[in-house]
């Protein structure tokens, strides 16, 4: 039989050519099926972005759904001797900071030790004791720090150093004339204050010891607790970081000086958090109208335009925005009480003014609008759970996912039987092409022999 490559040496005719186009029309029939995979495929890509709009809408639902969003404060200060963050359980009201002195940390340097670094000042196992200030609680007045022999001035820093707890930081110090063992407090206050150093009876070795001369006596600076009066009530504090002397704000001290701090509500965050609200909206709206929007003049059009699934997120949300909820004395059940209202085109906006004065006066009564009370939620929630069952499985958008999914996976197996089927037909062409060429072939070759004969004839015969 004839292979493809050898089809049409036998009749000469174009018989691959023609197998070729064959094949090709064979295949158009695989176009249809293609293209409609793609516009599933598109279909799944404008799900996906009308998925990230719906999340994004439902992160700012969820952040006004949070009651801990209209219990918030906010500090200001004026001046710069402090700085202020609120808790939520601190006392709104203005505080007078006056600065008296910054917390410090003691710092304490040996006397003078006149070798060198890799000298061993231990010949057997010693002790050096570090003493602190006024210490009280979890912190010991006194620490002792094991000093193995052969230690050498670089030794004993590290031993300070890797001991847990030591309550400083040791380096060495070169004054030009030897080295000292300097010691820092690790925490500011007189109580944390390395105030002493002493080393056990016998610590050197024979020939090592602090230099007598002028100068070389072991220098001192006492850590100082901070200072300061709050509205004329004056305060000490170990540290620069003051909690409790305005319930529930945090002072950081920073320099010497009067500064006025003011704690309030955090309105800003409750606009920020309604605001971004309504733009996320807005934005969702958006991406509606561009994956659903028709152009009469070129003819375009969303990939989603008449999608069913868009018009019930559409119509779902439309339903929760417009439905209110019901409100105690004084409260809000609208978004349009709150100053926030339905333009034509579907989105929303801000009546600001309105606004305002609602965070300013009702704030209470907002947290129980968006985010509802102990025994009901709020508006916020129920968005949010709105927007979760449109997403979900059985949801408008997450089942016209899955049917994209499907019916691409459908139109799959299809092209894939379809394009065996298109494979057998080729392979049936092709083997009839081969017989086709040989019994071509043979009929020349028939022809030949019989042209031959009758020019053989003609000859015996005395004919031209």
């Amino acid at each position: 039989m004839a292979s493809i490559s050898s089809l049409g040496i036998g009749s000469g005719l174009d018989l691959n050519g023609l197998l070729d186009q064959l094949n090709e029309a064979e295949r158009g029939k695989l176009k249809p099926i293609e293209r409609q995979i793609e516009t599933q495929q598109v279909k799944i890509s404008a799900y996906g972005e009308l998925r990230g709009a719906l999340s994004g809408f439902q992160a700012a639902a969820n952040a006004l759904n949070d009651a801990s969003l209209y219990q918030s404060l906010s500090t200001s200060v004026a001046g710069n001797s402090v700085e202020a963050a609120a808790g939520r359980d601190a006392a709104m009201g203005q505080y007078a900071i006056e600065v008296e002195r910054l917390a410090s940390a003691g710092s304490l340097a040996s006397a003078r030790l006149e070798v060198d670094l890799d000298q061993a000042l231990t010949d057997s196992d010693q002790k050096l004791t570090l003493h602190f200030g006024n210490a009280t609680g979890d912190t010991p007045q006194a620490i002792d720090i094991d000093i193995p022999a052969g230690s050498t001035l670089e030794d004993i820093r590290d031993a300070i150093n890797a001991h847990d707890g030591a309550g400083v930081t040791a380096s060495i110090v070169n004054d030009g004339e030897g080295y000292r063992l300097a010691l820092m407090s690790s925490e500011t206050g007189e109580a944390a204050s390395i105030t002493e150093l002493t080393f056990s009876d016998g610590f050197f070795a024979d020939g090592i010891a602090f230099s007598e001369t002028e100068g070389a006596e072991a220098i001192a600076q006492a850590g100082q607790d901070a200072l300061l009066n709050v509205n004329g009530i004056p305060i000490t504090s170990a540290s620069n970081q003051v909690e409790g002397a305005i319930q529930g704000v945090t002072l950081s001290l920073t320099e010497e000086g009067s500064s006025t701090v003011k704690v309030e509500q955090n309105t800003r965050a409750v606009r920020e958090a309604i605001t971004g609200f309504v733009e996320a909206y807005n934005a969702l709206k958006g991406t509606i109208g561009e994956l659903t929007a028709f152009s009469g003049d070129s003819e375009t059009a969303g990939d989603l335009l008449g999608d069913s699934a868009v018009r019930s997120i559409e119509g779902r949300l439309r339903s929760v925005l417009a439905g209110g909820m019901e409100a105690g004395e004084g409260g809000f059940s609208m978004l349009s009480d709150i100053g926030i209202s339905m333009k034509l085109d579907g989105t929303l906006e801000i009546d600001q003014q309105r606004l305002d004065s609602v965070i300013a006066n009702d704030q209470d009564a907002l947290s129980d609008f968006f985010a509802g009370d102990s025994t009901t939620g709020g508006l916020a929630g129920q968005i949010s759970e709105t927007v979760t069952q449109l997403s979900g499985t059985n949801g408008a958008l997450g089942g016209a996912i899955s049917g994209a999914e499907s019916r691409i996976e459908s139109l799959n197996d299809r092209y894939l039987r379809m394009e065996q089927s298109i494979e057998a037909t080729i392979a049936r062409y092709r083997t009839q092409f081969g017989q086709l060429d040989g019994m071509i072939a043979q009929m020349n070759q028939t022809s030949d022999y019989l042209f031959q004969q009758f020019e053989m004839m003609n000859a015996q015969l005395g004919r031209d």
